[in-house]
């Protein structure tokens, strides 16, 4: 019985001794050289939402949820027939206020020439009474008349340049049209993948009102928290590394942003330090080509760990595990 208690307290020593040899071995294994940082977090991409400008009916939905989608395609269209009508009143519009233009012209010609007239006879009738051949009443009779053409041709004047701001307006009317019909065909404004499809043809929706939210593509990143010493040393541009949980390849990306407040580390980020901390907030990014190279298996909410390259280890070279290996196609991919 002596003996059996003995070889118990033996396995457990060297279950113990066991444990803490595999702790050791596995904390410096994980452990960076200095001048790098690291912090955990998951891949994430900005979502978009694809929403109609003004109220209408879906005519058409041409994307599923799943389908990627390049910058420029045709996501959706709204019904267009009661813009397209009121499209053809503003041009009637438009051509009747350029045919009033082309009519005050034309009295402004004629008013011209009236005027012209009336200064003529006006000359002529002061000559004569100036002589004493002619009577100051006849005189005072074609100044009244000139006056009174210079009124008439001022007011053809103003009734042009009114003329000419309703052509403005109606032409300006038929550019607002323009512009909603144009916005009626809701078009991907960047690379990809269509998230939730939240409309379906034939619903009205106000404006403003969702067809869709898309994963912006062109901008894979992860977000990471690190304490203040790391961040004040991380610079936009810095060279980075990306380990995704049973993953066994290193990602190469860059630093693309590092918060200039400070703020407590979010519950849902598990990090060595305590969470009493103030840490800053540190955007590692993919590179776009890495991201097309392999677009069909990239997927967000990937977990895994961030490693930073800070200005004090310009000249130390990566840990082996973080170079020399390729990043096959669906290594992104949620699996």
């Amino acid at each position: 019985m002596k003996h059996l208690r003995l070889l118990v307290a033996v396995v457990a020593l060297l279950a113990a001794l066991a444990a803490i040899a595999w702790t050791v071995w596995s904390h410096n294994a994980n452990r960076l050289p200095e001048g790098f940082a690291a912090g955990n977090g998951r891949v994430e991409a900005d979502q978009i939402d694809i929403a109609t400008r003004s109220a209408g009916r879906v005519a058409e939905i041409r994307v599923s949820e799943g389908d990627l989608v390049q910058k420029g395609d045709v996501l959706a269209v709204m019904d267009t027939r009661e813009l397209e009508a009121q499209m053809a009143r503003a041009e009637a519009d438009t051509r009747r206020a350029e045919s009033q233009v082309e009519e005050v012209r034309a009295l402004i010609a004629q008013r011209q020439a009236q005027l012209a007239l009336a200064q003529d006879e006006f000359t002529r009738a002061s000559e004569l009474a100036g002589r004493g051949v002619g009577s100051q009443a006849v005189s005072d009779q074609k100044k009244s008349q000139l006056a009174t053409a210079e009124a008439a041709l001022n007011a053809a004047v103003a009734q042009l340049n009114s003329a000419e701001r309703g052509v403005d307006a109606a032409q300006a009317l038929v550019v607002q049209y323009k512009t909603q019909l144009a916005d009626a065909t809701l078009v991907a404004p960047v690379l990809g993948r269509v998230l939730y499809r939240l409309a379906q043809p034939g619903e009205v929706l106000g404006g403003g009102g969702k067809v869709m939210t898309i994963l912006d593509l062109s901008q894979v990143y992860m977000e990471v928290f690190l304490p203040a010493e790391d961040s004040m040393r991380t610079a936009i541009g810095a060279e980075a590394r990306i380990r995704l949980d049973s993953v066994p390849y290193a990602i190469p990306a860059y630093v693309s942003f590092v918060s200039p407040e400070a703020q407590f580390t979010p519950k849902t980020v598990e990090t060595e330090q305590e969470r009493e901390k103030l840490m800053f907030r540190v955007k590692v990014r993919l590179p776009e080509e890495l991201v097309r190279a392999n677009i069909e298996q990239v997927k967000t909410g990937l977990r895994g760990m961030a490693y930073i390259r800070l200005p004090s280890s310009a000249e130390t070279p990566w840990p082996a595990e973080f170079v020399g290996q390729p990043i096959p196609p669906g290594v992104l991919a949620d699996e």
